[in-house]
Order: C-alpha cells, then sequence, then structure tokens
C-alpha cells in the first residue's frame, strides 16, 4: 500500500473514524484503525465491536495511488501524529508487511502495525427501504432528547436513546425515571414499523459527526442500526430488551396552565440556582400567586435568592412546587420558541414543559419533596 494524501484531506476522516475506538478496549486489534487502498479511494474503519465507523476518502482527493492494499495502524497515536504534522502533502507506505511510514518531505515516522488477519469480520448491511431523514432534523431530535438519558448501569436500557417509527411517525424517547424528554417527528412518508434503544454514548458520538446539510439514511435490523451520512456509515448495536411503557407517565389533564416567557423563565431560574450549586439536588421553589411565578433557593450557609416572573395563568388556584434546576434548565434549553407552556397539577405530580406553538416536544421533570 502506497499513497500521496494532502494532510487536511485525511485528518478530518480520520478523527471521525476514531469516535468508535473506546479507550477502555480489551481486545488490542480493536485499538487500531484498519487502512484500505482500492482503485475507488481509500477507506477507514475502526470498531470497538459495540460501535463502528467507516468512511472513503474518494480517489478524486487523493493525490496519488501508487499502490493498494490493507493494514491496520495503531490508533494510539496516529491520529496526533497528523495533527501535528504541517499542512503539505503525505506519503503513507507500508513495508515489510507489518510496518508503515508516514512522511513529509521534513518528517518521517515509522510505526509497527497489527496484523490484517486478527481483524473481525464487520457487516455493514442495509435494508431496501431506508428511512430518508435531514441530517439538521436528526440532530435536533438527538439534542432535544439526549440530555435527558440515565448515566446508572444499573438500569441499562434508560442509558439509550428509544426510537420509535410507526407509519410516517418517528419518536424519540429518553428518560432516566426522575425526568423525560419526548420528541414526535413526522417522515416524508410511511414506513415499516420498528421499536429499539440505541445506546445514548453512540447516538452522542453520531451527533458529532452530523452536520447542518444533506440527509441521513437509517437501517434498523433486530440487534443494530446503521446510519449512513456524506461518505460514512456508522453502525451501533442495539440494547437488548423492551423500553418500558412511558406513555402513561404524561399527564394528559392539568389543574394550572401557565404561560411565561421562556427566556425570562429560564434566566430566573438560572439565578435562582447560583445558590444551590453545591447541594446535590439543586432544589428551586416556584410558587404561583395570581399573575406571578416567584422562584426562590435557600442555602442555610450561604442566604436566600427570590426571583418574579410575570406569568398567564388559566386557574385562580396556587401551587407551591419543587425540582431539581439542573434538571429544569437543561430541559428548557431544548425550546425554541419564545412562549412557554408549563403545566401542572399538584406539588407530587410531574411537571410538564411544553411550547405553545409547537406539540413535537415535551419535558417531564418530576417535581421534589423539600418536607
Amino acid at each position: 500500500m502506497k499513497l500521496l494524501i494532502e494532510r487536511n484531506e485525511i485528518l478530518g476522516s480520520l478523527t471521525n473514524v476514531m469516535r468508535a475506538i473506546s479507550p477502555r478496549n480489551i481486545i488490542p486489534i480493536l485499538n487500531g484503525v484498519r487502512f484500505d487502498l482500492t482503485k475507488e479511494g481509500l477507506y477507514l474503519t475502526a470498531s470497538d465491536s459495540d460501535l463502528t465507523i467507516k468512511t472513503i476518502i474518494p480517489k478524486e482527493k487523493i493525490k496519488n495511488i501508487e499502490k493498494t492494499g490493507s493494514i491496520i495502524i495503531q490508533s494510539k497515536y496516529l491520529l496526533e501524529i497528523i495533527r501535528k504534522l504541517p499542512n503539505t502533502d503525505i506519503n503513507i507506505e507500508v513495508v515489510d508487511g507489518l510496518k508503515i511510514i508516514i512522511s513529509t518531505e521534513n518528517t518521517i515516522f515509522n510505526l509497527n502495525c497489527l496484523n490484517l488477519e486478527d481483524y473481525p469480520h464487520i457487516s455493514l448491511e442495509e435494508i431496501k427501504k431506508p428511512i430518508i431523514i435531514e441530517s439538521k432534523d436528526l440532530k435536533n431530535i438527538i439534542n432535544q432528547t439526549i440530555f435527558a438519558v440515565s448515566t446508572q448501569e444499573s438500569r441499562p436500557l434508560l442509558t439509550g436513546i428509544n426510537f420509535k417509527v410507526n407509519g410516517n411517525i418517528l419518536e424519540c424517547i429518553a428518560t432516566d425515571s426522575y425526568r423525560l424528554a419526548k420528541k414526535t417527528f413526522i417522515l416524508s412518508e410511511e414506513y415499516e414499523s420498528f421499536d429499539l434503544v440505541i445506546p445514548g454514548k453512540n447516538i452522542n458520538e453520531l451527533d458529532k459527526l452530523l452536520s447542518l446539510e444533506g440527509n441521513v439514511e437509517i437501517h434498523p435490523f433486530i440487534n443494530k442500526i446503521l446510519f449512513k451520512y456524506d461518505n460514512y456509515s456508522f453502525q451501533s448495536n442495539l440494547l437488548s430488551g423492551s423500553y418500558p411503557n412511558t406513555s402513561n407517565l404524561i399527564p394528559t389533564d392539568f389543574e394550572i396552565i401557565l404561560t411565561t416567557t421562556l427566556s425570562e423563565y429560564y434566566h430566573a431560574i438560572d439565578r435562582a440556582a447560583l445558590l444551590t450549586q453545591n447541594k446535590d439536588k439543586n432544589i428551586v421553589k416556584m410558587e404561583t400567586a395570581e399573575k406571578t411565578l416567584m422562584i426562590s433557593s435557600y442555602a442555610s450557609e450561604i442566604g436566600k435568592v427570590e426571583e418574579t416572573v410575570t406569568i398567564n395563568k388559566n386557574d385562580s388556584k396556587d401551587l407551591s412546587i419543587s425540582f431539581s434546576s439542573k434538571y429544569m434548565l437543561e430541559a428548557l434549553k431544548t425550546f425554541e420558541e419564545e412562549e412557554l407552556l408549563i403545566l401542572l397539577n399538584t406539588d407530587t405530580k410531574p411537571i410538564i414543559l411544553k411550547s405553545t406553538k409547537d406539540e413535537s416536544l415535551i419535558q417531564l421533570i418530576l417535581p421534589i419533596k423539600t418536607y
């Protein structure tokens, strides 16, 4: 294998592909990046057996292909080497089967490589009719839900995002059992139904790979899912088991409906949360009083803060309810419209957040008892 390529052409592709390599990998061969140079271009593949990312640098973007071939290059130093080389042409050449020379006019790196025969066979299958969605829409769906996945491995299914398709409706749900994010998206046509759970950490890596332009193909299978975008194939294993039924967690009737300005409400909570930063639960309290909403927090060793927010309220009934300011702020960041609905029942029932203009996004936060 021997080629000449501009440093910037390989750096971006290599950075994205290496998102699939886990620092906790216990299989030595999977700490390498597979290079396959063909007449079509240079294929780069990385995998940790749970996540696989593959891309191609087309031949048009390669200065010269002198000899095709394949090699596994240890990832530990590869990216740093490419990153620190000047933006010039790089020679990459395999010598003696298990060694590779990466060189520029003034620099030569001679690296030991891994045995190609030890690399597992990775199948990137596709279905006949993949789901087509714009990249910017998929990024938006991910960003509006990913923050609510659980970080606790004791409930593995909750560490993933539940992707469901029924006809032309895509539904994405994430919950850690203290809060829930639900996004509904209308697809351009109807597709075969599926219901699966994708690990949150893998979806997070997909989000970093996507830009705001182009379309994404989604190919779901029983135990894996493939996303195709630009020149990238991104395949993730699925979490096994049935995601909990969350439909009955979201109330449909509300005693108190508040309408307020998103930015005013967000900044009031943000300021009130200043005194709770050293606390475990970051508790903030809000109390309704006619056309105002009092937001407060208290720390015995520091003091107290009170904020007043203007609201419209559907009922004369008042309510005092406490919640995690961290959870509330993360939920509020997902809304784009300025007019916000806060839907309440009692101080023990979930707080529901919605936009007045967009019903597709629902955020749920459980209150915290303070007595």
